[in-house]
């Protein structure tokens, strides 16, 4: 899949999956159908444009798996100019580390194994919207006592066709901001994989001084 957050943090991007049935199940203690696979590039690959999304909200990030990794790549941005870059952080399927994490992505990728797993430990009833949101809402709570749950707590919505159009948790808001474009064949790094360093999440130090008074002086 291929998301892109403005911003503003509202999504627009070929995101589609049947989480609505399987969450009013959940609600209900009714048995869940298994919902089909969730919409991304037809090669498995997906990408997700964080504006904010590093350095303290200065800088903009992509992050993305592909058949040849996981990657964080850095978008040209007021905090940081240069051209779009790319590195590479592990396999596919690794995770990634909080000091890199912008938390937003995992909605559309990661979080919807476990939302559509009947056994996470996870308690589910319905929602009021966030504001601007549209379709069915539900309030997800972890019920495991680790400091490690499956996913942030928070508001899930969902239209009729299983499209996500909002999800609210401690990290902010999003909110569909246009129609699901069909499914690309794969998707694009932002930029050519270089040797390098990612960009943390934390905001960076202040700069040194660039003087101080002469050691005698007064």
């Amino acid at each position: 899949m291929h998301a892109h957050l403005r911003p503003a943090r509202r999504l627009a991007g070929p995101l589609a999956l049947a989480l609505p049935a399987v969450l009013a199940a959940c609600t209900a203690d009714q048995p869940a159908t298994p919902p089909p696979a969730p919409t991304s590039a037809n090669d498995g690959s997906w990408r997700v444009d964080v504006p904010g999304g590093a350095l303290g909200g200065t800088a903009d990030v992509s992050i993305a798996a592909t058949a040849d990794g996981l990657f964080q790549c850095a978008l040209p941005s007021a905090g940081r100019p240069e051209p779009p870059s790319c590195v590479r952080l592990g396999d596919p399927d690794d995770g990634l580390p909080r000091r890199l994490d912008p938390r937003v992505q995992h909605p559309f990728t990661d979080w919807l194994a476990v939302l559509t797993d009947r056994r996470a430990p996870l308690a589910v009833s319905p929602a009021a919207p966030p504001p601007g949101a549209t379709g069915a809402c539900y309030a997800v709570e972890s019920t495991s006592a680790s400091i490690n749950p499956p996913l942030d707590v928070g508001i899930y919505c969902y239209d009729q066709d299983g499209t996500p159009t909002a999800v609210r948790t401690e990290s902010g808001t999003l909110v569909l901001a246009g129609a699901p474009a069909p499914a690309p064949a794969t998707v694009q790094l932002a930029g050519p994989v270089v040797d390098g360093e990612p960009l943390g999440t934390a905001s960076p130090p202040p700069p040194e001084p660039s003087g101080s008074p002469s050691a005698g002086t007064l």
